[in-house]
């Protein structure tokens, strides 16, 4: 059922379209009484809205003549950035379905000049933006987002890189997009401490009755990123980087925001830097030592050695 403010709208719109109204007519067709419907036509003399009222038998309601509210503008840059949003939303599964991603396009279209419209269709023509390959996270992201905002305890399902299951309380205090991945960050209960979990990975998630208190400077995209980097994953590697330390720590501090706690993955050594870490991915971390400005030297583990031996062949063989 329509609430009043939603019959407020559809009467000015009925306005707009018919020309005028009497008080019957209005009523029919809100499916409301007459004193209802002369309530909802105050509500727009309050909102600044010029109708006037002629008296008799066939009199009734109008706008002023002349009147019409504003359409809606857009700068060719605030178009772009319509634009761009929405085809992330597109190609990065943030809907269960297209239907609102396709009634926002009709009534963006249906406003814009025809200049406007035809870049529009230009850029959703010839840009493409790599999708996901993984299920849509659409309801994880609904019930965090939702929790986050409400500071509510939220109870869900993590499963590991491994396989592994396991129940978790949360305080989710912020969500970030990283790298191609939606992550949430907060105050994990069976930890007693912060850690951020991928969506992708979660399941099951319910928010709760209990309340938690946000921590004020609490920052979502930093917690993830030194998490990133701290974080003990599956495979050590040990890499001598034939740089000084201070031409290795510029070069980290200028590709990442994090710069927190990188002592404690490099040590000074007479033939250059240490670089001592761990991954889950022998083939990622192979494709991140290629794109050091510097060379190096792999001391550990020979599987490493074999993924980066085969990142190169697979370069050889495009040449």
């Amino acid at each position: 059922m329509a609430g009043p403010t939603t019959r407020v709208l559809a009467l000015l719109e009925l306005l707009q379209a018919r020309g005028q109204l009497s008080g019957a007519e209005i009523a029919e067709r809100l499916g409301v009484d007459r004193r209802t419907a002369r309530r909802y036509i105050s509500v727009l003399e309050d909102l600044g809205i010029p109708v006037t009222t002629e008296q008799g038998r066939y009199g009734g309601y109008k706008l002023v003549p002349g009147f019409k509210l504003p359409p809606l503008m857009f700068t060719e840059a605030e178009v772009r950035v319509i634009t761009l949003a929405l085809l992330a939303v597109r190609e990065h599964n943030l809907l269960e379905g297209e239907v609102a991603l396709a009634s926002v396009q009709a009534k963006l279209e249906r406003v814009m000049p025809a200049h406007l419209k035809a870049q529009v269709k230009a850029m959703d023509e010839t840009i493409q933006l790599i999708p996901s390959r993984r299920s849509s996270i659409h309801q994880q992201l609904l019930q965090l987002t939702q929790a986050t905002q409400a500071c509510q305890v939220v109870s869900m399902v993590y499963r590991s890189p491994k396989g592994d299951t396991m129940q978790r309380r949360f305080d989710p205090y912020g969500l970030v997009f990283w790298s191609g991945n939606w992550y949430v960050g907060g105050f994990c209960h069976l930890r007693q401490a912060l850690r951020s979990f991928r969506l992708d990975r979660l399941s099951d998630i319910t928010r709760g009755d209990e309340r938690f208190v946000r921590p004020a400077n609490f920052d979502a995209a930093r917690h993830l990123q030194e998490s990133m980097y701290n974080a003990e994953r599956c495979f050590p590697v040990s890499v001598l980087l034939h740089a000084d330390m201070n031409s290795v720590t510029t070069y980290m501090s200028t590709a990442t925001t994090c710069k927190s706690d990188m002592d404690g993955m490099f040590e000074q050594q007479e033939d250059g830097v240490l670089l001592t870490t761990s991954t889950d991915d022998y083939y990622w971390f192979a494709w991140w030592l290629a794109q050091l400005p510097f060379g190096f030297v792999i001391q550990s583990p020979d599987e490493l050695k074999a993924a980066l031996n085969e990142h190169i062949q697979r370069l050889l063989s495009a040449v």
